[in-house]
């Protein structure tokens, strides 16, 4: 394989050419850090990938600018055989190397500043934080042992010998960093607590908070408080986990919501839509009426939402292609209902108030956001 110009080339997509991270995209064979990956098969489920059993396609992948699954369900694509096929979310990838470059730079990282990455996965930020920064300042964590494990052998094999740690992040971490970058989606409060209480005076915090696709940067000042904002920029990445696999997702509530009448039956405002690809919504909604989760259903041109709650609120919405939905709903929140008026605000002026929003993080981990008169408070 000849790997070193499909690096160069995809180094030269997604760095400009005088910025600091190409030279280590260009020399990280990242098709040694995913020999194995999960793919969506045409039935909506998981098969695997062997990049040995075909190299050229196992180049194509690695070297093109995606994203590449690596465990589906806490299965692991190096453990598994060829017919099976897992189920569940993604609980770990190789994360797509424009979004790497792009959380290393809001780093603001420089020589002789030590990082935490938080959320090994494959190892593709740590090689090339190690790569640039030296490997004696980069230290990686992650929830899963086989990932921290495997991560340090193949970077070990590639010259680079960065510290790995195995631990739940969100409970406790060791040491304390100039730099952290999360590369899991943290949960304001608690969690969050945890990782600024690992950031040292004058340090830097850069993540995305869960359920949201909301960039978080903020400098940590003397009183322990991180004062900074919600960048320009979006990203998705999946929620910290405290073991192999996401707990089950309010499965119950979510039965209901797909065949009960509800208290409330109603005709929608908006279209069905997609929240989950509908960044701007989706951040919104967790800002406003926090732990909401989703599912969503097309056949054909008939589209259908749903969204559950942990106090047992849902909602159901259902319509042709983009007819006003037959919305129904249950429980204590109308969550339908606190979407609209989402949407009404987003058509009255034309944006939401989220990205540029000013950020103060107090030592809680509760994230305090405004911009204008608009204020809001997570965690």
């Amino acid at each position: 394989m000849d790997w070193q110009k499909a690096a160069e080339r995809l180094a030269g997509g997604v760095t400009d050419p005088d910025s600091r991270w190409r030279s280590p995209v260009a020399s990280v064979p990242r098709h040694e850090l995913v020999p194995r990956w999960w793919e969506r098969d045409g039935s909506g489920g998981w098969s695997l990938r062997d990049g040995a059993a075909d190299p050229e396609s196992w180049q194509d992948a690695a070297y093109s600018d995606r994203s590449l699954i690596t465990s589906v369900g806490g299965a692991h694509a190096d453990h598994a055989e060829p017919g099976d096929r897992p189920q569940g979310l993604p609980t770990s990838s190789a994360t797509l190397p424009s979004l790497v470059v792009r959380m290393l730079r809001h780093g603001r990282l420089g020589h002789g500043l030590d990082l935490l990455d938080l959320g090994t996965g494959s190892g593709g930020l740590t090689s090339y934080a190690a790569t640039r920064l030296g490997e004696q300042h980069v230290t990686s964590v992650d929830v899963d042992p086989y990932l921290t494990s495997v991560a340090a052998n193949r970077l070990a094999r590639l010259g680079l010998r960065p510290q790995f740690f195995a631990l739940d992040a969100t409970a406790a971490i060791p040491g304390t960093y100039d730099r952290i970058i999360a590369t899991v989606a943290l949960q304001p409060g608690p969690a969050l607590r945890t990782v600024l209480g690992a950031l040292r005076e004058g340090g830097r915090l850069v993540t995305t908070l869960a359920n949201t696709s909301l960039v978080l940067t903020a400098w940590k000042g003397p009183d322990g408080e991180a004062y900074g904002r919600i960048e320009s920029d979006t990203a998705g990445f999946m929620k910290t986990r405290t073991g192999a696999d996401y707990p089950p997702a309010l499965a119950g509530i979510f039965a209901l919501a797909r065949e009960a009448d509800g208290d409330e039956t109603s005709r929608g405002r908006y279209p069905v839509v997609d929240l989950a690809n509908a960044w701007e919504l989706r951040s919104m909604l967790e800002v406003t009426t926090p732990g909401v989760e989703l599912d969503y259903e097309q056949r054909d041109r008939h589209r259908t939402a749903y969204l559950v709650h942990p106090d047992g609120s849902w909602a159901r919405a259902s319509a042709e292609w983009t007819a006003p939905p037959e919305v129904h709903q249950g429980g204590p929140q109308r969550l339908w209902t606190a979407l609209e008026r989402i949407r009404n605000r987003l058509n009255a002026e034309g944006s939401l108030p989220l990205l540029s929003a000013r950020v103060r993080i107090t030592p809680d981990g509760v994230c305090h956001l405004s911009r204008g008169n608009w204020r809001a408070s997570m965690g």
